[in-house]
């Protein structure tokens, strides 16, 4: 498990804020202090009590500013650049509730059924009421192998779920890529990660390759995607564009305001695109989708996103600590804020399976003593490379559509 990224950047802010402090306050905090040394029926270390200070100023913020203590500030490292051992899902506190945004692909959490929604409620049969973040996180990490029982409340459910997880090494390794039928690519996308502009690159070469020829579309699937690195996101939005603005920031903060543009190359030009989105799909996700959709570059298809359009920075306090401080928000390229709004898709789909026709198809082929094409050239229809995908309503419009968008193309 992870805490959910929705924009990262990496600051070192040495000089000192030029507002001017509150003195008064502050003397009552230190007499706060004071007291609770002198008077707190236990000792108590000085270190704990000044985190306490620290975690509760940023408590009072928005949900995606924290302290981030020596052991959190590397878990924020690794799910940016490495692997570590756990269950494999991005949770968000939220009213006082840890609430799952998604697990990820081809993790213990998925594989055993988790949702996005999900709340957990105990965790190895202790109540989760009052903890820390840090804390779930903690609990839910360990060594690969090891195991972790998880009890979640889930919407029209009767009853809590209880779900005993196998942690595992969680790869983050975030671009995955499969080839579908007629020349469609397929980019699943669970995180953005340093490098995944890179992986995708690389994944659409080797699409390109196993179908032996330029490919005539692709659907780029963010849904459940809770964000990551902003870099990633810029770089990724950039390869489908040739000029204007990918996205803009705007804060209080020396470098928070600014503009990223395309550069002049593009890969799969003309080529038609999808941009699959859900009500998982979070911040890094949204300003692709959301670049792609003001350029008219791609389709967006699926449900409304997540609605996280703020930007966090990473700010050193010592050698062991650090502060996640939201100091920007983002616009599309548009001038649109998401924040708590989202992405609405231009085509809307609701997450879900197709019913399957109750009665067999007949043409006229099937007829008894129908008469034969004597036309030489056979028409062949080209079967999924996988009918599972006719399951998911979402993709399986996704891929009608650019089937669509690549027949007007050839059309005089």
């Amino acid at each position: 498990m992870s805490v959910v990224l929705p924009l990262m950047l990496y600051a070192t802010v040495a000089a000192a804020p030029t507002n001017e402090l509150p003195l008064e306050e502050l003397q009552a905090l230190t007499d706060a202090m004071a007291r609770i040394k002198a008077t707190y029926v236990e000792d108590v270390d000085d270190k704990k009590l000044l985190e306490g200070a620290i975690t509760g100023m940023l408590a009072t913020l928005d949900p995606h500013s924290s302290y981030l203590s020596g052991k959190t500030l590397q878990r924020l490292s690794e799910s940016s650049h490495g692997s570590y051992g756990g269950v494999g899902m991005e949770v968000l506190p939220v009213e006082g509730e840890f609430r799952v945004v998604t697990p990820m692909d081809d993790s213990p959490a998925k594989r055993a059924g988790v949702l996005s929604g999900d709340v957990i409620v105990r965790i190895n049969d202790e109540s989760v009421h009052g903890w820390k973040f840090e804390k779930v996180i903690e609990s839910l990490r360990g060594e690969p192998g090891s195991t972790v029982t998880v009890q979640f409340e889930r919407e029209g459910a009767t009853a809590p779920i209880d779900l005993k997880l196998t942690r595992a090494e969680i790869q983050t390794k975030s671009v995955r890529h499969e080839l579908m039928d007629n020349g469609v690519g397929y980019l699943r996308v669970s995180q953005f990660q340093v490098d995944s502009a890179d992986e995708m690159l690389r994944s659409i070469g080797a699409l390109e390759q196993e179908f032996g020829k330029p490919l005539r579309g692709l659907v780029l699937d963010l849904r459940n995607n809770p964000g990551g690195v902003l870099r990633a996101a810029i770089d990724m939005s950039d390869a489908f564009l040739t000029e204007g603005v990918l996205v803009s920031t705007k804060g209080r903060m020396a470098g928070t305001v600014s503009e990223a543009r395309a550069d002049p190359e593009q890969i799969m030009a003309g080529v038609p695109i999808v941009v699959l989105i859900n009500e998982g799909s979070a911040s890094a996700s949204e300003i692709v989708a959301g670049a792609l959709q003001d350029h008219g570059r791609a389709v967006i298809v699926g449900a409304r996103s997540f609605g996280k359009g703020s930007v966090q920075t990473v700010q050193r306090l010592n050698a062991d600590s650090a502060i996640k401080l939201t100091t920007a928000r983002y616009y599309t390229p548009n001038g649109r804020s998401i924040q708590a709004k989202g992405i609405m898709p231009d085509v809307l789909v609701p997450s879900g399976k197709w019913v399957a026709d109750e009665q067999p198809t007949r043409r006229e082929a099937d007829l008894p003593r129908s008469l034969q094409n004597t036309d030489s050239e056979d028409i062949v229809v080209s079967p999924s490379a996988d009918d599972s995908i006719w399951q998911d309503t979402q993709l399986a419009t996704a891929i009608n559509l650019l089937h669509g968008l690549a027949a007007l193309q050839k059309t005089p």
